[in-house]
């Protein structure tokens, strides 16, 4: 099946404008499946940045060479965190220097680890300060909270070297770590300890690396769901329908949220929300399951939706992604099931970010099973 974040775009090796970063932020939130970061502070930044004259370009990964080492960038930490400690250009930029020197040469280009929330926009505030390009891709086609969950690992490809950095003057280097999981207990672990918010530079690949193994074309086909949306909004029409039809996803259930509990716990947000049911979903009950993106919801206590599919609950209204640092009571959201890139639909892919990979004994079923080859 081709899903939304498989589908080449018809431009790249482009200079985004400003309207294409205030969709990036957009249809990223969408894709980051309550995780990866509220993008509004990290959008706010780059606002600043274009409007002094700082430019981003985004480039096809077909076009690489393959000996091109790209740098992987993320936020790292509990996103309840991150709405109070407030990250900047300069905060993004510091691991990407301590890569450089730490491997004695300068990037050739720089990409995001996931398309969603704001680690999405995360490598435009860095790309904006140096001029680097940016890559039309990612390694997760959505976010997820741990090292092991990319479409890299998924491969086995290097896990190391990792460099992090807080708002402090505390620089962590890991050089070298026996496997994904050990990286991600590893920097999980620094990261709790500088306060469960971090600045990271994940395991350079190379431009080959890129072109086999990468989510490609996901950061396009964000900005391309962000425009969706701001259409529908302008003409109001309903942004919900725009996001199932760019996205070939599903409406799952429509509701008010009755209940939320989180708690910020080993660098991860965890927790669940119950959503009553409105609308053609009245007297039904929604409880969906999250550390740091939703994982699992429960329809009336049966499993309806899991990981990998995306499970996404958006603003009814506005179309706006929902995080999980940010779900309150009353509001009204509909839960869509979005389509997961190809590569988590292996049995390697599925044992790494299916439903047993969040403590659920639940066998992988997806919503799009009938439409897949």
């Amino acid at each position: 099946m081709t899903t939304l974040s498989q589908r080449a775009p018809s431009q790249t090796c482009r200079m985004l404008t400003a309207a294409d970063i205030e969709a990036l932020a957009i249809g990223a939130w969408i894709l980051g499946t309550g995780g990866g970061g509220d993008p509004y502070h990290k959008l706010l930044n780059m606002r600043i940045l274009y409007e002094a004259g700082r430019e981003v370009t985004l480039i096809d990964p077909m076009t690489l060479d393959d000996d091109a080492v790209v740098g992987v960038l993320s936020n790292m930490g509990a996103p309840l965190v991150g709405q109070e400690r407030l990250a900047d250009p300069e905060f993004a930029l510091k691991p990407v220097r301590m890569m450089e020197e730490y491997m004695g040469r300068k990037f050739d280009a720089i990409m995001s680890l996931e398309i969603g929330g704001g680690n999405g926009v995360h490598p435009m505030l860095v790309a904006a300060l140096t001029g680097y390009p940016v890559v039309d891709a990612d390694t997760m086609g959505r976010a997820y909270p741990e090292a092991q969950m990319t479409s890299v690992a998924v491969a086995g490809l290097r896990c190391y070297p990792l460099t992090m950095a807080d708002i402090r003057d505390n620089d962590v280097i890991i050089p070298r770590a026996a496997s994904w999981r050990w990286m991600e207990r590893i920097s999980r672990k620094a990261c709790t300890e500088i306060g469960s918010v971090a600045a990271t530079c994940k395991a350079p690949r190379t431009g080959a690396e890129i072109k086999a193994h990468g989510v490609l074309y996901s950061v396009s086909n964000a900005i391309a769901l962000g425009h969706k949306v701001r259409e529908a909004r302008t003409a109001h029409t309903d942004p919900i329908e725009a996001v199932l039809s760019a996205a070939k996803g599903k409406l799952m259930f429509r509701g008010k949220v009755v209940d939320v509990e989180r708690r910020a716990t080993e660098g991860f947000l965890r927790g669940q929300a119950v959503v009553e049911g409105l609308g053609d979903h009245v007297g039904r009950e929604m409880v969906v399951h999250f550390q740091n993106e939703f994982s699992v919801a429960y329809l009336d206590g049966d499993p309806v939706v899991m990981t990998p599919d995306l499970i996404c609950l958006l603003d009814t209204v506005s179309g706006e992604g929902i995080g999980t640092d940010v779900l309150r009571f009353g509001q009204r959201v509909s839960v869509l099931a979005l389509p997961a890139p190809d590569v988590f639909l292996s049995e390697k892919g599925i044992a790494a970010v299916g439903p047993r990979a969040f403590g659920f004994d639940l066998d992988f079923t997806s919503v799009f099973e009938e439409t897949r080859p």
